[in-house]
């Protein structure tokens, strides 16, 4: 049993691994940067270490940093969370090194699955369907790069083989642009993971984005805890997450073979401990490996919600040397859960990140919310992370009653002092489309975005309107304020009168 965890991330996950931590009996650790020195997860856990300045690179990326504070409050464990070095083999290794549990897979694995390029290659050795681009193993350069990518054909994908979550990706239409989208993708990977590597995807149009959560113990039982919908995406990151899939509640011999690859693909590198594997499906509904990510997932919630097991729990229980507690057959989904994303952005002026501090919170309750953050009536937002503050979760008996309960919890939920994208989760949750499950991974883009933003011409006019509706309405109260009031004759006299007229 450990008896301490620390915690080598901050936000809403450190928060999240901190309540696992005390359900289980378990002491935290918390680390901080000069950012967040207020944070949530700071006043949470157990204790907590400065760790350096604002900047990642200089704190929560810091492996050296982060092991030496461990040695100094004699924790037993380290939980990475997700982002920053959750998919560093090299940090893996060297909490073995200094005799320090990781949670999760083991350095090998990392590095067999962590890489995406390398990822792809393992899998396709063990008959797994993956997505044409980059083939074989290594760093590419620049001018490989744009050598390849005429036969793999436009328009295709630049990705970070390090990390995930939209980083380091670009979109390529053609040749000619493709070079300065090379640069741009190799900063913005080296920024977030410390990793400027990257490899060609093939872009494949009107795909369905599904993943499956993995469980895989020491003892080489892996089972599946059923996918998640993650079509809902701006420029390849996701927004909105749902379990189970609409596309595979329609076809449960679908869900049954991508399962079963997704345990195949763990397997084949001897996987353990919790991991995603990530599939596209095409409009004819064929299915190809995109990537693993060996790590906890931002959206775990929605599983968690609709099988009713704590994935967090259930990392440190493996990574302690527990067999799972269940078999493949123990696994049902019950219900429907959506997760929201809540970010830091204006989604009027194309979701440019905000900062600020946050002047008043009223979060959502009643059956079936969660609300997972680490923020507070008093938090100041800075520009140094990421802007996801929050992520809000329902579940309902239907689909269509967590639809419902998801539009309620988003009109009780309140942050005020900076701009989120509340408001756009508001429109989508009352789209035709999404509420049929008709969608894909373009379908924000395409059509919600551009119907929020709207060109400037069309802007100015609805802002006329709105000012002209305004001024209209305050009209006849400003009448109504310097005006007299005459006080009529009340009933009784009214009926005097007439008597006295009639004698």
């Amino acid at each position: 049993m450990f008896k301490k965890i620390l915690i080598a991330n901050r936000g809403e996950i450190a928060v999240r691994i901190a309540r696992a931590c005390r359900e289980l009996g378990i002491q935290s650790v918390a680390i901080y940067s000069d950012a967040d020195r207020q944070a949530l997860h700071v006043r949470y856990a157990d204790e907590a270490y400065y760790l350096g300045p604002s900047p990642a690179r200089e704190s929560y990326l810091c492996a050296d940093k982060i092991l030496a504070i461990a040695r100094k409050c004699g924790a037993d464990a380290i939980h990475p969370g997700y982002g920053f070095l959750a998919e560093r083999a090299d940090f893996a290794q060297a909490c073995l090194d200094a005799g320090i549990t990781f949670i999760g897979p083991k350095p090998s694995a990392i590095a067999a699955m962590g890489d995406k390029a390398v990822a792809r290659a393992t899998v396709a050795a063990a008959g797994v369907p993956v997505v044409p681009g980059t083939e074989g193993e290594g760093d590419l350069s620049d001018d490989q790069l744009l050598t390849i990518a005429p036969q793999i054909g436009f328009p295709l994908l630049i990705k970070a083989t390090a990390g995930g979550g939209g980083k380091g990706m670009r979109e390529v239409r053609s040749l000619e642009e493709m070079s300065a989208l090379l640069r741009a993708a190799r900063r913005e990977a080296e920024a977030a993971f410390g990793d400027g590597n990257i490899y060609l995807e093939k872009l494949i149009p009107g795909a369905r984005h599904i993943e499956f959560q993995i469980l895989a113990d020491h003892y080489g039982n892996i089972v599946h805890l059923g996918e998640r919908e993650c079509s809902i995406q701006r420029r390849h990151q996701k927004l909105v997450e749902e379990s189970p899939s609409p596309l595979l509640a329609e076809n449960p011999d679908l869900r049954a073979r991508m399962g079963e690859v997704a345990v195949r693909a763990a397997r084949a590198v001897g996987y353990v401990n919790a991991g995603t594997i990530e599939f596209l499906v095409d409009q004819a509904h064929n299915f190809y490996f995109l990537e693993m990510n060996t790590r906890l997932q931002v959206e775990h919630p929605v599983t968690e919600m609709v099988t009713g097991i704590d994935l967090v729990k259930e990392q440190i229980l493996i990574a302690m040397g527990r067999p799972l507690r269940f078999t493949q057959e123990d696994v049902h989904l019950h219900g429907a859960a959506i997760e929201c994303r809540i970010n830091a952005e204006d989604p009027a002026h194309n979701f440019i990140p905000t900062i600020g501090q946050i002047r008043h919170l009223f979060t959502p309750a009643g059956p079936g919310v969660r609300l997972d953050s680490g923020i507070y009536a008093g938090y100041e937002i800075t520009p140094y992370y990421d802007p996801l503050i929050a992520k809000l979760i329902v579940w309902g008996e239907t689909r269509v009653e967590a639809i419902q309960r998801m539009r309620r919890a988003l009109e009780e939920l309140r942050i005020m002092g900076v701009q989120t994208n509340i408001p756009f989760h508001l429109s989508l949750m009352h789209t035709p489309r999404f509420i049929a499950g008709q969608y894909d991974t373009s379908f924000v883009d395409q059509h919600l975005v551009a119907t929020q933003n709207g060109d400037e011409q069309t802007m100015a006019m609805l802002a006329a309107i709105t000012a002209a509706l305004a001024a209209h309405r305050q009209r006849p109260q400003k009448v109504t304020a310097l005006s007299q009031p005459v006080r009529p004759a009340s009933a009784w006299k009214w009926v005097g009168r007439w008597e006295f007229a009639l004698r």
